[in-house]
């Protein structure tokens, strides 16, 4: 299990991913004023092993994953569908996969083939937004990080967008 938590009050949204039992294995840099949302994931040592970003062409909300300077998904933001979100992760060949979750309960799935390789829990009732993610055996972790962050930024977005529209 991973878990990804906020930093409070952090400088260009930077924050950790770390294990159940707390220990960091990445940092997450939100580049600051970045045009494309674009955050890069680093490993202990520092060094760049994943990226998002937004797509700035694109009929949907895309966001782009990298792993190890390879594309390794696109994550799209499917039409709307009432107090359900639902993304497609495009990965190179036929194995796409799915994250759909409820609004209301903050709660998604990864599913491949119909099968749930990976779970995410946002809890809202602590002061900065965490996510609790579980990804099966054999899936790359980097590819669901990448996707919750892609989830993440779609979900700021939409937000900051209905408070400039009130």
């Amino acid at each position: 299990m991973y878990v990804i938590r906020e930093r409070f009050f952090a400088f260009g949204d930077d924050f950790d991913v770390l294990d159940e039992h707390g220990t960091k294995l990445y940092h997450v840099d939100g580049k600051v004023l970045s045009v494309r949302d674009k955050v890069v994931i680093e490993d202990t040592a520092g060094d760049e092993v994943a990226s998002v970003h937004r797509q700035l062409v694109a009929l949907r909300q895309t966001y782009e994953i990298r792993i190890a300077g390879e594309k390794a998904a696109e994550v799209r933001k499917n039409l709307f569908t009432p107090f359900r979100d639902k993304f497609t992760i495009d990965v190179p060949g036929p194995d796409d996969l799915e994250m759909k979750g409820n609004l209301l309960d903050h709660e998604y799935v990864i599913e491949q083939g119909g099968d749930e390789v990976a779970a995410v829990s946002k809890r809202w009732l602590t002061i900065r937004d965490t996510y609790a993610v579980r990804v099966a055996e054999g899936v790359n972790p980097l590819l669901i990080i990448g996707s919750v962050l892609a989830l993440d930024l779609a979900l700021e977005r939409a937000e900051d967008k209905k408070g400039k529209d009130d």
